[in-house]
């Protein structure tokens, strides 16, 4: 970056990279350029806490190889050239609509990638887009990575955005499994300065335990880590559930449904029996249990390593199922419920899954999206319903999703397909026309998602540090998009993103009864009116008891401290009986297949996923600070293993899905009978320069596609059966 100079300026705004929403202080010269990057010390929540990420975001917005204008594809030549927006939406006009009125709206697919949680974009325009295109067939990264906490959050409380998360702050002991915050940030429970928050936590006299394959940076910060077989995690809680009931250790002070069938599910799940399944000794798992009862205070926490493995969804049922057995959901310390600053989405109706299935392989539906397990199925399989177009919004799902090598194939035997990203990618690659969003700095930020997961209830809004000039926001770009799909064309004079905001202004507002007050809505335009508007419906809004809108938040741009989290129940549940549904019927038939594992051989060799601090799924390994050094694509394989096969420098990893050579890192950091790779990787053939010169493998050469949680459709990236020979 270059120096601060006296011309320079700093503003202050949201990190957007993960989950993490830490406050930044941003300095830019007098050409817009990115010139330092500090953390925030005056937010209350991030209190000045930067990561490597961060740091180099600069680095990112201003990224040579970022597309800065739409890109169509020329198919006999397979070349690219820029065009003028109004080309790229012609285009779109004429092909999408074509293939929809020769073979009917679920001949279109729309899939959309992770940082669609990140944007003011993805989580106000998006749902735009979903309606114009009216298909069932709609995917998302959320079946990579967290829907099994959603669907069992769903069935035992009635709304899948009803997330119990650890009350980090207060609680006086923590049981952690397939989780590493101090390279992920935290995920499904936003906490910035995740290390500062457990160093605290056992400053201040509590105890936290890590379980996981892995000896990660995480667990070696524990005061205790205890190696687990991959994929066994709903093992190991089941023997802490038998103990609690046998040793009559529960303590219940939530209202339940199932408590009963809960007892009687975990009545085979011994300590003893799950040991030889966990490889976690029966007196280990006893002690946690009774450790968990005996706290003042506890909370039980996992989150990806056991959300994308064959049983994710009764993890983390059970994960809860514990809470709630200690006396620890909804209680200060324990697991709580956040409260967001801005109105969400208000539940009438219990959460259900399967209310449709997919055309090939008849998963169900969960939130309204299939697998995306089963996306390249549904591409290359003939008949009626098959997807023929693809639109596709901030994913790479060719890296990101199992089987990526079929989605490859399958995504280049698309009729037609459109992708809103800012790079020419492994996935983009396949797109006819490109739309790229503008500048990361040139957009506003609110997280209304992550703040719905956050340990401590905050808010803060930024508006865009830089000018869009002749750009268009990323809003615009959704917005016009929905319209192309659809066939139409902007109204002369009319602007199609005002259009949109007024209409659901309007149909907010009459909701709730509140039609009169559209003039007292703030804000320098419509976004920012809508986003005033649900401000001030939410909880701590002025229009509902309160005092919050979007003018204080503009008037404390370092954010606002809003208070610790608050006990909920049952207001939040959403469930029939108003109680938590301590045994959803859909997961009690689960555990018979969960049963029928339990005696099953294990495999020899199996692969596990692998966070790391300087990586972001795929798409920052063309920021040259932030690859090498630890962020390496290598295997990590246990120095025994790796004597036992003869492996010297690297290996042959094969799996029923494909094959792999890739160098070996040997660390006894890693337990014996199990391989690590990273994610994210596989970039040789990559337009990114930096991606490409640092190309790594694709780890999801080796996963299979056919194989999901069967609650929540959720890929299985770990425990992946795996053989080794020598390369």
């Amino acid at each position: 970056m270059t120096p601060v100079t006296d011309s320079s300026r700093t503003l202050l705004r949201t990190c957007p990279l993960c989950e993490a929403v830490c406050g930044l202080e941003v300095t830019l010269d007098s050409a817009d350029h990115i010139t330092a990057i500090r953390g925030d010390q005056a937010d209350p929540f991030s209190r000045g806490f930067l990561c490597p990420k961060g740091a180099t975001l600069g680095h990112l917005d201003e990224d040579p190889d970022r597309l800065t204008a739409p890109m169509v594809r020329d198919r006999a030549t397979d070349s690219w050239r820029a065009v003028s927006w109004d080309e790229a939406f012609g285009i779109i006009r004429e092909r999408l609509p074509e293939i929809t009125r020769a073979h009917g709206n679920q001949a279109v697919g729309l899939y959309l990638g992770n940082p669609n949680a990140h944007t003011v974009a993805g989580a106000l325009y998006v749902p735009l887009l979903i309606r114009a295109l009216a298909t069932r067939n709609l995917y998302s990264a959320s079946t990579a990575d967290q829907m099994p906490k959603q669907v069992s959050s769903g069935l035992m409380f009635g709304d899948p955005l009803t997330v119990a998360v650890p009350d980090l702050d207060r609680t006086d002991y923590l049981l952690m499994l397939g989780a590493n915050p101090l390279e992920s940030n935290g995920s499904l429970c936003t906490a910035p300065d995740f290390p500062g928050r457990l160093k605290a936590l056992k400053q201040r006299g509590g105890r936290f335990v890590v379980v996981d394959p892995r000896r990660t940076r995480t667990a070696k910060l524990a005061d205790e880590h205890l190696f687990v077989r991959p994929g066994s995690d709903a093992y190991l809680l089941f023997g802490i559930v038998h103990t609690l009931f046998a040793e009559n250790l529960t303590d219940v002070r939530v209202e339940v449904e199932g408590l009963d069938e809960v007892r009687a599910a975990a009545a085979e799940f011994t300590p003893e029996t799950v040991a030889a399944r966990t490889g976690v000794p029966a007196e280990t798992v006893m002690r946690l249990a009774r450790e968990l009862a005996a706290a003042p205070t506890a909370a039980v926490y996992a989150r990806i390593g056991t959300c994308t493995a064959e049983f994710g969804t009764l993890t983390q049922w059970l994960v809860d199922v514990i809470n709630v057995l200690t006396g620890n959901l909804d209680s200060p310390g324990g697991a709580m419920f956040p409260t967001g600053a801005a109105l969400g989405i208000v539940r009438s109706r219990p959460f259900r899954t399967g209310r449709w299935a997919s055309r090939v392989r008849g998963l169900p539906e969960a939130m309204g999206e299939f697998p995306v397990a089963t996306l390249a199925d549904e591409i290359s399989t003939p008949g009626d319903g098959q997807i023929r177009a693809m639109v596709t919004v901030a994913g790479n799902p060719v890296l990101s999703a199992p089987g990526s090598s079929r989605l490859d194939a399958a995504f280049a035997d698309l009729e037609f397909m459109v992708s809103v990203d800012r790079y020419l990618n492994e996935t983009t690659r396949h797109a006819d026309v490109i739309l790229p969003p503008p500048r990361i700095v040139q957009a506003p930020h609110y997280d209304f998602a992550l703040l719905q997961f956050a340990v401590h209830n905050y808010a803060r809004y930024s508006r865009p540090l830089v000018p869009l000039g002749d750009n268009l926001s990323e809003a615009e770009v959704i917005a016009r998009l929905a319209l192309a799909v659809s066939g139409q064309e902007p109204t002369p004079g009319l602007d199609p993103l005002t259009v949109v905001d007024e209409i659901v202004i309007a149909g907010t507002l009459h909701k709730a009864g509140m039609a009169d007050r559209r003039t007292e809505l703030l804000g320098e335009n419509t976004t920012e009116q809508r986003i005033d508007m649900m401000l001030k419906l939410g909880p701590y809004g002025e229009w509902a008891g309160g005092t919050l809108n979007l003018q204080v938040l503009l008037d404390n741009p370092h954010g606002i401290d809003l208070g610790p989290l608050q006990p909920r129940l049952p207001g939040v549940l959403r469930t029939a009986g108003r109680k938590v549904e301590l045994a959803p019927r859909q997961l009690l038939d689960d555990v018979a297949r969960l049963r029928a594992r339990l005696r099953a051989a294990a495999p020899e060799m199996v692969l596990v996923g692998r966070r790391q601090l300087r990586s972001n799924n795929s798409w920052l390994h063309n920021v040259a600070p932030l690859v090498g050094g630890s962020n390496r694509c290598t295997l990590h394989m246990h120095p025994d293993d790796v004597a036992r096969f003869g492996i010297d420098g690297q290996v042959v990893v094969k799996s029923a899905a494909g094959t792999l050579t890739v160098p070996v890192e040997a660390t006894e950091d890693i337990m014996p009978g199990v391989v690590s790779l990273p994610h994210g990787w596989g970039h040789s053939d990559s337009a990114q320069a930096v991606a490409r010169e640092h190309a790594g493998v694709n780890a999801n050469v080796l996963t299979d596609d056919s194989l999901v949680d069967a609650p929540s459709g959720n890929a299985v990236f770990n425990g992946v059966p795996v053989t080794l020979t020598p390369a």
